[in-house]
């Protein structure tokens, strides 16, 4: 169970956007095709929503660490997009089906969904 998801590592910004990638892409699958622009929405409310979660356990800052946990929630979501992903030219083609391979290539378990 130590190498799994812990409180400790949801509060850091590796483990919040890599659960924040997850989750997206798990619920954006579960949901089909129709889920793919639904995952960019699913992932910024799961980034806000783990970033007030720490906030919450943080010690008492005033009204400054929800602001800051506003912050914090969209860095987590850049991280779990991919920020490398955000110029038009590194994004990758989504429009064939999931199931259309390219020439030998493998398939893809996780999309790009920018």
């Amino acid at each position: 169970m130590n190498d799994l998801f812990t409180w400790a590592a949801l509060g850091s910004l590796t483990g919040a956007s890599a659960a924040t990638l997850l989750a997206a892409n798990v619920i954006g699958g579960l949901l089909g095709p129709s889920g793919d622009k639904a995952r960019k929405w699913i992932a910024l409310g799961i980034a806000l929503a783990l970033s007030y979660l720490t906030a919450a356990f943080a010690a008492d800052a005033g009204t400054q660490k929800w602001i800051i946990a506003f912050f914090n929630g969209l860095v987590i979501f850049s991280a779990a997009l991919g920020v490398n992903q955000l110029p038009p030219g590194n994004r990758q083609a989504t429009s064939a089906s999931p199931t259309q391979l390219a020439q030998g290539r493998e398939p893809r378990y996780i999309r790009s969904w920018v």
